[in-house]
């Protein structure tokens, strides 16, 4: 502590307050993850429960930096459309063999998942299989729950297939074990994606509601309409009236969007609003009503408007996403972009009002309106995703080989223990810059800044855990119980453990606390401690419970049209089958 010492007992006991505390913010939900680690850490520093000295090792763990070397390659594969030849290759036989496609899909999701990170194969991924859910007569639902689930099971079977692994690997290195092979985990990673993959297609279309997605819900038989904007001239008979009271602006489908008062927009308090001389009505109908309303003489067109087809599209709000942590009334979508948002989904919930004040969080997904080309504009700055087609862009697609290169050397290099993979993936980074596989700005882009805030922050915490002896006290309190007991029972109950806590909490916060303590009870115990960090590995990937315990189930949330009860009812079978193949297969393929 800054001027004084604490007893070590006292220490210990402040440190599980701290871990308590946080853990319950994570719950709570109250600030964002990476806020409150790098708060506890904090906390830790001023109360001396981390050591000034040790603050340079938990800057300098390998895992963090690893993890952001391995996004700047993902990243360049996005960029040269490597991941994308997949999605073409998918859209170009959807129609001819849906069914045959989607099971080579599956297959191969979860395959390239042992070396891409997750969440942007999902991305890229989702509005392939919405199409394979439109030619199968499949609901979305019954889909995209299986995608994320393909990409979790894929990352458990190598190192480098999700950043819990590098995590773990990571505070398992820091705690004096030898770093372990890309493919060590292997073995057991492929048997619980088989028994996962068994599961998924045996169960998904009985146990996965049929549910509609947003823009289903909310749109009418006739998608593609126009906006269209008329003025109130002096005299007109409309003057004084509520829109909603108004018949030539509900004719044919019609719909108020907006009343534009001089520079300022009623929209928010629509249900009050008197029209008066001059305001300006935003409509969206059907062409023939447009054409109906240039002969009225209540009205006058805006001939700049009166033409522009509208389409409604659902975008998804992915990690990278610019509108992340802004409200949709600050962004003024409108005037900037001519576009309108229409409804939001988060969670279980459609949202239709209101939503100026709504505060953009990653998973949300977004139904706008607007002209195809104001859409395409908007998504382009703010980096959204349609999910409703394959997106188009100008690829490097020439530079594409050299990624696919990289990625390959780095993996290879690794398993051939050349050279550490942090050294790799870096030498890898410092390639596809120099190529100009992708650009610097794209590159650093493309690193989860939140994430990689969140890792160092639960490394600190990690720390202060071991320095003030919370972990010995720990370990002290609960070794007695599990003296004797087989390895069978023994892995099992450090599965548990971890898949549990991953479920509610981040899964590489979870893997920051468990890895030491499984480290130090193995030791107590008197066995080979290897077996049962794998464990922890597996465990804290292998979250499918729950729509917050991994960030690729919170992105299909909102476009599968979920709720969170969907997760637990198709998850919680899962988490079972891996919790018992794990339980079986560790103390056997590992000699335990």
């Amino acid at each position: 502590m800054l001027g004084f010492e604490l007893a070590q007992s006292t220490q210990a006991f402040l440190a599980f307050a701290i871990l308590i505390g946080m853990l319950v913010m994570f719950l709570r939900e109250t600030y964002p993850v990476e806020v409150v680690a790098i708060g506890a850490a904090a906390v830790m520093l001023v109360l001396g429960l981390i050591p000034f000295k040790d603050v340079g090792s938990v800057l300098s763990n390998n895992a963090p930096w690893t993890i952001a070397a391995m996004f700047i390659i993902v990243g360049a594969l996005v960029r040269t459309g490597a991941l994308d030849f997949m999605s073409a290759v998918a859209s170009r036989n959807v129609e001819a063999r849906p069914a045959l496609t989607l099971a080579v899909l599956a297959l191969a999701v979860t395959g390239l998942s042992a070396f891409v990170n997750n969440t942007p194969l999902v991305v890229v991924m989702m509005p392939i299989f919405l199409q394979l859910s439109k030619q199968l007569s499949i609901s979305p639902s019954k889909m995209l729950i299986p995608l994320s689930y393909f990409t979790i099971l894929g990352g458990t079977t190598t190192m480098v297939g999700t950043s819990t692994n590098l995590v773990v690997d990571g505070v398992a290195t820091a705690k004096g074990m030898a770093p372990f092979g890309i493919f060590e985990l292997t073995p057991v990673g492929i048997v619980v994606a088989l028994s996962g993959l068994i599961y998924i297609g045996l169960f998904a279309n009985k146990l996965l509601p049929a549910r509609d997605s947003m823009s289903t819900l909310l749109s009418d038989k006739s998608r593609m309409k126009f906006f269209t904007e008329v003025v109130l001239p002096e005299g007109s008979t409309l003057i004084g009236k509520r829109p909603d009271e108004v018949d030539i602006f509900k004719r044919g489908g019609a719909r108020v969007i907006d009343v534009l008062r001089g520079d300022a927009s009623l929209r928010r308090d629509m249900g009050l609003v008197v029209l008066e001389q001059g305001d300006r009505v935003v409509l969206r109908t059907a062409m023939s009503e447009v054409l109906g309303m240039q002969s009225n003489k209540q009205v006058t067109t805006v001939d700049k408007l009166s033409s522009v087809q509208t389409t409604m599209v659902e975008v998804l709000i992915t990690p990278g996403c610019r509108m992340v942590g802004r409200t949709l009334g600050e962004m003024r979508l409108r005037r900037r972009y001519g576009v309108y948002p229409l409804a939001a989904h988060r969670r279980d919930h459609n949202l239709g009002t209101q939503l100026d004040e709504l505060e953009v969080m990653v998973g949300d997904t977004l139904l706008l309106e607007g002209a195809i080309a104001d859409i395409q504009r908007l998504a382009a700055d703010m980096e959204m995703v349609d999910v409703s087609h394959p997106t188009q862009r100008a690829y490097r697609r020439g530079h594409a080989p050299i990624v696919v290169a990289v990625l390959m050397a780095v993996v290879g290099g690794a398993a051939l223990n050349i050279a550490p993979i942090q050294i790799l993936a870096f030498i890898g980074v410092g390639i596809v810059l120099a190529t100009g596989c992708i650009d610097a700005d794209e590159a650093f882009s493309s690193v989860d800044g939140r994430l990689m805030g969140m890792l160092f922050g639960m490394l600190g915490v990690g720390a202060g855990l071991e320095h003030s002896g919370a972990v010995g006290m720990l370990i002290n309190w609960i070794s007695p119980s599990m003296l004797g007991l087989s390895p069978f029972v023994l892995v099992f109950a450090v599965y548990a453990l971890t898949s549990f806590l991953t479920e509610i909490v981040s899964n590489n916060a979870v893997a920051v606390i468990v890895t030491p303590v499984v480290i130090s009870l193995a030791m107590t115990l008197g066995v080979d401690p290897r077996p049962l960090v794998i464990t922890v590995m597996i465990g804290a990937s292998a979250s499918f419970a729950t729509p917050i315990g991994y960030q690729t189930n919170t992105l299909v949330y909102g476009p599968g049209g979920y709720k969170f009860a969907d997760f637990i009812r198709f998850g919680v079978p899962l988490n079972v089958i891996s919790a018992i193949v794990v339980t079986i297969a560790v103390p056997l393929l590992y000699d335990f």
